[in-house]
């Protein structure tokens, strides 16, 4: 090993400390991140850490480490880097996601990690700048994927506001109907040549004001819905063989579920585009299916009789309060039947709106998958360099800020 690395041990590099009680009738408003074991747990008045920062928790979620750049708190549930002893607060991050933190458990019968465990284990640990250089090159890696992930909030934000506009607060009929909008004529986000698809007013009907033209129906009648269905726990694996599988929200992402178990028996699926919805424990939480995937009994999956997978997804995101409502019917754990599902009522408009509705939200869907995918690839590659960089197998030309082989 090259003289400018040194094995030692991680209590010689960092000092970790315990973080700090925060009741939560005592946190007041404002902008100072409280950070727990899983991540940025809402907000308060007062910080207690300066930053850059560095945690990674002690009980509850256990493995995850958290880079810090605002002041913050950290609650103790976790452990946080007090000191960093001159080393770069970046690397360290990066050096303790290497670490099996289950092996530091304490044992007890609530497991955690044992912060005087941590700081006896072996490390090999480069010089300053050479932790800078690391720490660069990983940090381009997650400030892509974060610039993605910002990109695709800001995507789906764009693609509900119009599908709220049109189809639950109906500003075009309103901005017809109140002489706002008129034929030849382009507002902001109503172009003209949308002009005749809505109507000018409004009719009764048991849900209310709905645009004339439109009916009331409900979600079975419009949309296909396919309930999952559990095949025995023997058929599932984590080796890649057979049909992806979901049974519940566990795996899913901001848009996309992570494909980690497989099943070999499967029997109700979901094919790509399809909405995905949690139907149990909790219920209306939603994804879209990347892939042709098998589903559980946790799952349901729906899809427009026009086959208009954008509609679908915000169809569904519009309807999470009234998901909300079976979670909350009194049972320890909510959940959905079809029957319960299928009978949400549901305003349908024609579907010459709905086609044009997606010939706009679409591209930005598909926007979103094509980072995903990106930020998929970008996350493979941090993950293979990550031991290599830190181990000193790959170094890195401190000067040239590149990789080299050794």
């Amino acid at each position: 090993m090259d003289r400018d690395w040194r094995a030692t041990e991680l209590g010689n590099v960092i000092t970790l400390q315990r973080g700090f009680d925060l009741p939560a009738d005592e946190r007041k408003p404002g902008s100072v991140p409280i950070v727990s074991s899983s991540g940025i747990f809402g907000r308060h008045s007062e910080a207690r850490v300066k930053a850059p920062g560095v945690v990674t928790g002690r009980y509850g979620t256990i493995g995850q480490v958290f880079f810090v750049e605002k002041d913050f708190w950290p609650l103790n549930t976790t452990l946080f880097v007090k000191d960093f002893k001159g080393n770069d607060p970046l690397f360290v991050s990066y050096l303790l996601r290497t670490i099996d933190f289950a092996s530091c458990s304490d044992k007890s019968s609530v497991p955690g990690v044992n912060r005087n465990h941590l700081h006896g284990l072996k490390v090999l640990v480069p010089g300053v700048a050479e932790q800078k250089a690391i720490a660069k090159i990983l940090g381009a890696l997650d400030d892509k994927i974060e610039l993605n992930r910002r990109m695709n909030e800001t995507l789906e934000a764009m693609a509900r506001a119009i599908f709220k506009s049109w189809f639950v607060d109906f500003d075009p009929v309103r901005a017809k109907m109140e002489g706002r909008w008129k034929r030849g004529q382009s507002l902001p986000g109503l172009p003209a040549h949308l002009f005749d698809l809505f109507p000018d007013s409004f009719q009764d009907s048991p849900l209310g004001k709905i645009p004339k033209g439109w009916r009331v129906g409900t979600v079975g009648e419009e949309f296909t819905l396919t309930m999952g269905q559990s095949p025995p726990g023997s058929t599932y694996n984590e080796l890649g063989e057979g049909t992806p599988f979901f049974q519940g929200r566990a795996d899913f992402g901001f848009r996309f579920p992570t494909e980690r178990v497989y099943c070999t028996a499967a029997t109700r699926f979901a094919s790509a585009g399809d909405t995905l919805v949690s139907v149990r424990a909790p219920v209306g939480d939603i994804n879209m299916a990347a892939v042709k995937c098998a589903i559980g009994r946790g799952v349901a999956a729906l899809r427009h009789k026009t086959g208009s997978r954008s509609f679908t997804y915000y169809a569904m995101k519009n309807l999470q309060d009234e998901f909300g409502s079976f979670e909350a019917e009194g049972t320890v754990f909510g959940s959905i039947s079809k029957e319960g599902f299928a009978g949400i009522p549901w305003v349908a408009p024609p579907v010459s709106l709905i086609e044009r509705f997606e010939s706009i939200a679409f591209p930005f869907d598909q926007a979103i998958e094509n980072a995903e995918d990106e930020s998929k690839t970008l996350a493979a590659i941090r993950d293979a360099l990550l031991p290599k960089l830190i181990s000193g197998e790959i170094r890195v030309g401190v000067n040239e800020d590149r990789v080299i082989g050794q």
